[in-house]
């Protein structure tokens, strides 16, 4: 894996990076061009409405805007061979002061699955919020029934921390986490951040 700038980084087979405007027609295509649903946590394909030049640059703005209050950073994961969008990661809901921590977040457009993709780009991901964000910690939270995204949690090294009950409200009830978490430590990076409490 190398670096190719912040927020950016190049495996040996996907790129991953924000999006640009250069990407419209990608973007389109990917979601455009999925498999029907699979499963509760597969997006499925999305309609032409969705998929308008307008949205997309909606979309860069509101993600422009997260990445500069330092709340939500969300990359795209391309294919470096092709080019295509094969997906995202994400650090979300970024906490600093005493946490310096943020929640993983990972989705494979399913087209692209089974293919090993989704791990590389979340050893991506964990890079760039290790090195990039200077995070200390990040907490994967994964549906007990999720089975394919427990198994990359685990082939990842993150560590099984328990249940979280009623943790977030998804399609309609709150529903169950499990918690993966890991530590820049464990994955041979030295923490060289700040941190502020909160001045009462």
């Amino acid at each position: 894996m190398t670096r190719a700038g912040p927020l950016r980084r190049r495996t040996r087979r996907l790129e991953v990076r924000p999006l640009a405007p250069r990407d419209y027609a990608r973007w389109r295509d990917a979601y455009a061009g999925a498999l029907p649903k699979r499963n509760a946590w597969d997006g499925g394909p999305r309609g032409a409405a969705a998929l308008t030049r307008a949205r997309f640059r909606a979309l860069l703005a509101e993600r422009a805007r997260r990445r500069a209050a330092d709340g939500f950073y969300d990359l795209a994961v391309f294919r470096r061979d092709t080019g295509e969008l094969v997906g995202t990661v994400s650090a979300m809901d970024v906490l600093r002061g005493l946490a310096q921590s943020a929640y993983l977040g990972y989705s494979i457009l399913n087209r692209h699955w089974r293919r090993g993709y989704g791990k590389e780009a979340v050893r991506a991901m964990l890079d760039v919020a290790f090195r990039d964000l200077r995070l200390h910690r990040v907490e994967a939270g994964v549906e007990p029934g999720n089975r394919r995204s427990i198994a990359l949690a685990r082939s990842l090294g993150l560590r099984r921390e328990g249940l979280k009950r009623r943790a977030v409200f998804l399609r309609g009830r709150w529903v169950d986490l499990l918690m993966y978490s890991a530590t820049c430590e464990e994955f041979g990076i030295r923490w060289t951040g700040r941190v502020r409490p909160r001045r009462a």
